[in-house]
């Protein structure tokens, strides 16, 4: 199994868990994806789009029950980047981890599997 993940306001993710789905943050909607990270890009997202932010979780999704609305595409540094054409069905999470901020900014990214 692959594993991708979503750094989103705790708040948000709540709200997806009472509809059954989440609809992207208004980033995704604006670009017409939901944005994710593999496991090696989640520190670099986290400092990129949410230094300083706290009230943040880490949802661990199962890049397979996505089929083929999920999308590699070249993002930042041309990396590939996972990329939802439509909207998460909370059925693929596998985990919900806090991510925790520090005093600095950063956040603790926990040890993630792939």
């Amino acid at each position: 199994m692959t594993t991708i993940y979503k750094i989103c306001p705790a708040s948000a993710w709540r709200e997806a868990e009472r509809q059954g789905v989440f609809r992207g943050s208004a980033d995704d909607r604006r670009d017409g994806f939901i944005h994710f990270s593999a496991a090696s890009q989640v520190a670099g997202t986290a400092a990129k789009h949410f230094a300083g932010q706290i009230g943040l979780f880490l949802i661990a999704i199962d890049a397979a029950a996505l089929g083929e609305a999920l999308k590699w595409e070249p993002s930042r540094g041309g990396e590939l980047f996972p990329h939802l054409y439509g909207e998460l069905d909370i059925g693929a999470v596998t985990n919900i981890l806090d991510l925790r901020a520090r005093s600095d900014g950063s956040h603790d990214i926990p040890e993630l599997v792939s």
